[in-house]
């Protein structure tokens, strides 16, 4: 970036109301009804995990943020997900201030218990990374304590506000347009994140002689059930069954979250209560375990499964976070946590930019988080090929399942491997 840039840089770190000021007198007419700014440093696209994460993590650097999201306030907070948060997320959490509730709502995770050919096969991952663990804790507690924060402090953020193009991402300003109030304004920023997931424009906005996209539809989906019954067991359960894969994950000590492998376009409607129960039974009892408590269905769903990523993740004044750049299948609950993984990175470099005009961190964005996220897609996209049913397999290609799952669950190495990559791989500094 050029010589000015750096002196800008420099000086809204020593002094933002410098910045801001000097800002206006260029700029008088970018401002909105009501006072609000239409300048700011980071234009944030979504609030989502990654968007609201990230904008609290400037707010703790001093440095401004705007997040413009399409959706209702009401609607992004009251979006259930489940979640398993890794090690490193959760650490990141507590770093920021917003661990609290985990330690207090959250149920840590030390082990999953795999389950094929009529046993249990339990992997400790607590005991092979030497203490590092998992916690169930739902996506949408995370996004209610990173919203709560950010209404706190006075965030600016703009619901029910469709961004409806990007421009100038490859100049030193680039810009947000959107329409509020049914006028159209324009967010003018020094750099704008993309955090609106798998649909959103952001991706989009990257010149398409530029952007590499590569993905893997899995021909199968989940079907997902909530569930009023006390989980059998304090763990998670995977049940690698010949009829196809089954999980017991745990939303509270009275409610469980179930999943069956079903047909991608599977209607739930026609899966009965009886029939639900009876394949969970068939795919996750086995001999001297306790079977799965039956209990009230309350909800049903199906979640297609696939793998995408794109390259490069940046392009000019660009940055693509989480769903916007990648998505993963459920199995190995990566989602969330690669979204916050770079976002890490991320807030990092936007950090040293304006700390010390230092540009080598957001210029390696793309490569530092590519070469974690690759990694992520050759342990989810391997996991959920090894536990699953393809109804094309051969009799060789279930016995090489069978294989690694004997070998991940009965080696030393297998139990060490998949340990490490389930707590989370490290995010480079």
């Amino acid at each position: 970036m050029a010589r000015d840039a750096r002196r800008v840089a420099r000086q809204r770190a020593s002094d933002p109301s410098q910045r801001l000021r000097a800002d206006d007198d260029r700029h008088g007419a970018d401002h909105a009804a009501g006072g609000r700014m239409n300048r700011t440093q980071v234009g944030i696209v979504g609030a989502g995990p990654a968007g609201l994460m990230l904008s609290h993590m400037l707010h703790l650097e001093g440095i401004e943020s705007v997040i413009i999201e399409r959706a209702g306030r009401e609607h992004v907070q009251g979006r259930l997900r489940a979640g398993v948060l890794e090690h490193g997320t959760v650490e990141m959490l507590r770093e920021v201030g917003l661990g609290g509730r985990i330690a207090s709502v959250g149920l840590e995770q030390h082990a999953i218990d795999f389950r094929f050919g009529g046993e249990s096969h339990r992997i400790d991952f607590h005991e092979a990374t030497g203490g590092r663990s998992a916690w169930v804790y739902p996506q949408h507690e995370v996004v209610a304590d990173l919203m709560a924060a950010r209404l706190r402090a006075g965030a600016e953020m703009r619901f029910d506000t469709p961004v409806e193009r990007i421009e100038g991402i490859d100049t030193a300003r680039p810009v947000l347009h959107y329409a509020q109030d049914g006028a159209p304004r324009e967010l003018h920023c020094d750099f704008v994140v993309g955090c609106d997931g798998f649909r959103g424009i952001s991706r989009g906005a990257i010149p398409p002689s530029v952007l590499k996209t590569c993905d893997r539809v899995y021909p199968f989906g989940w079907l997902g059930i909530l569930a009023e019954a006390a989980p059998s067991t304090n763990e998670v359960v995977w049940g690698c069954d010949e009829g196809g894969f089954a999980m017991q994950s745990i939303r509270s000590p009275s409610v469980t979250r179930l999943y069956l492998q079903c047909e991608p376009d599977e209607n739930p409607d026609n899966w009965s209560d009886d029939r639900i129960w009876s394949e969970l039974h068939q795919r996750l009892d086995v001999p001297g375990m306790p079977p799965i408590n039956e209990g009230r269905i309350t909800q049903k769903g199906v979640t297609a499964m696939r793998s995408f990523q794109s390259e490069p993740m940046q392009h000019g004044r660009l940055f693509l976070a989480g769903d916007a750049a990648h998505i993963v299948p459920p199995t190995g609950a990566k989602g969330l946590n690669s979204a916050m993984a770079d976002v890490k990175v991320l807030g990092r470099a936007l950090t040293a930019y304006y700390r010390r005009a230092d540009e080598g961190l957001l210029a390696r964005y793309s490569q530092t988080c590519l070469k974690r996220m690759w990694l992520v897609q050759r342990f989810s996209g391997g996991l959920c090929t090894m536990v699953h049913r393809f109804s094309g397999d051969s009799v060789f290609a279930r016995r090489l399942k069978r294989a690694d799952l004997d070998y991940m669950t009965g080696t030393p190495a297998g139990r060490l491997q998949f340990s490490e990559n389930f707590t989370g791989l490290p995010v480079e500094a």
